[in-house]
C-alpha cells in the first residue's frame, strides 16, 4: 500500500530530491495510519490498534502507602493549617501554648506534638500545627473520642473558632527513607514545601527521592516527608529545617554542586501539578525548635 502510494506520488511530481521523498513518505504514512484508526473505531475494534500507543503499565499487587512507608512503625500524622484574623494571632497562640503542650504530655493520649508554627513568608496570619498518632488510625480514633470528654479542649475549641477565618487539615503517612521527625534544638527557621502530584506518580515520586534525599542530609536540613492519605490527595509535604534564610539558599546552593542531584530536579519537576513553600517559625509550644 506504501509501495502504491509513494509511485503514485512520485508520478504526479516527477522524480524528487530525497529529503522530499522521505518527506513524502511521513506524510503518506500518518495518513494512512490515521485511515486505519478510523477503520478500526468505526468497527469497534479500536482496542487492538490503541495498544500499540498507549503505555504498558505493570499491574500492582499492593497501594501506595504499603510499598513507600515504614510498615512496622504504623505512624499516621495530622497537619492542619489555621488561617487566623490578623487582629487574634497572639491571642490564639497564646491559647495554643496553654492547651496543647498538656495533651502531648499527658500519655491517657496516644498523639504527640510534633510542631506548631506561625507562617512567615507564605500565607499570611496562619498557624500549622503537626501530629503524631503511633499506631495509626486507631489511635487516631481514640484521641478524638477522649477529647470530646475533655472539657478543657472543648472550651479551647470553642474559643478558637472566634479567631479562626478558614481551617483545614490532611491525614498523612511518611515516606519510609525520610527521617522521623524528632525534637530539635533551635533557634530554626522551617521551610515546608508542598507539591501537588500528578495523579498515579506518588511511586515514581518516591522512587526518585529515595535516592534523592542523600543529597540533601548534609546539614541536618531534612526533618520529614509525608504523603496523603486524606484530605488533598497525591499531595507530598517536605519539612526543612534551617539556621536563616541565608542558610537555606547556601544549603540549597549546595545541592547543585552535587553529581545526580541535577537529574532528580530533571525527572520530578514533571511529576509536579503545583508546589508552594512556606517559611515558617516555631511558636513556643513546639517541639522543633
Amino acid at each position: 500500500m506504501i509501495k502504491a502510494a509513494i509511485s503514485n506520488a512520485q508520478g504526479q511530481f516527477g522524480s524528487s530530491p530525497p529529503g522530499i521523498s522521505y518527506l513524502l513518505i511521513n506524510v503518506i504514512c500518518c495518513s494512512i495510519i490515521l485511515n486505519l484508526q478510523t477503520n478500526y473505531s468505526r468497527n469497534g475494534q479500536d482496542s487492538w490498534f490503541k495498544s500499540l500507543f498507549v503505555r504498558k503499565v505493570d499491574p500492582r499487587k499492593d497501594t501506595h502507602a504499603n510499598l513507600l512507608t515504614k510498615n512496622e512503625e504504623s505512624n499516621l500524622y495530622k497537619i492542619q493549617f489555621h488561617n487566623v484574623k490578623p487582629e487574634c494571632l497572639d491571642a490564639y497562640n497564646k491559647l495554643c501554648e496553654d492547651v496543647l503542650p498538656s495533651i502531648h504530655a499527658d500519655k491517657y493520649y496516644p498523639c504527640e506534638l510534633v510542631g506548631t508554627w506561625n507562617t512567615w513568608y507564605g500565607e499570611q496570619d496562619q498557624a500549622v500545627h503537626l501530629w503524631r498518632y503511633r499506631g495509626g488510625y486507631p489511635a487516631l480514633t481514640e484521641v478524638m473520642n477522649k477529647l470530646k470528654q475533655n472539657q478543657e479542649f472543648t472550651a479551647y475549641r470553642k474559643e478558637r473558632g472566634k479567631m479562626l477565618m478558614s481551617r483545614r487539615n490532611q491525614l498523612l503517612l511518611e515516606f519510609s527513607f525520610w527521617n522521623e521527625p524528632v525534637p530539635r534544638e533551635g533557634p530554626n527557621i522551617y521551610e515546608l514545601r508542598s507539591y501537588q502530584l500528578r495523579p498515579g506518580t506518588m511511586i515514581e515520586w518516591g522512587n526518585y527521592w529515595a535516592r534523592a534525599i542523600r543529597y540533601r542530609q548534609h546539614n541536618r536540613e531534612a526533618v520529614g516527608g509525608f504523603f496523603s492519605q486524606i484530605g488533598n490527595l497525591y499531595m507530598v509535604h517536605h519539612l526543612w529545617a534551617y539556621k536563616d534564610l541565608q542558610s537555606r539558599e547556601d544549603t540549597r546552593n549546595g545541592a547543585w554542586q552535587q553529581e545526580g542531584w541535577d537529574e532528580v530536579v530533571y525527572y520530578t519537576v514533571p511529576l509536579i501539578q503545583h508546589m508552594d513553600s512556606r517559611i515558617m517559625i516555631p511558636t513556643k509550644a513546639s517541639p522543633l525548635k
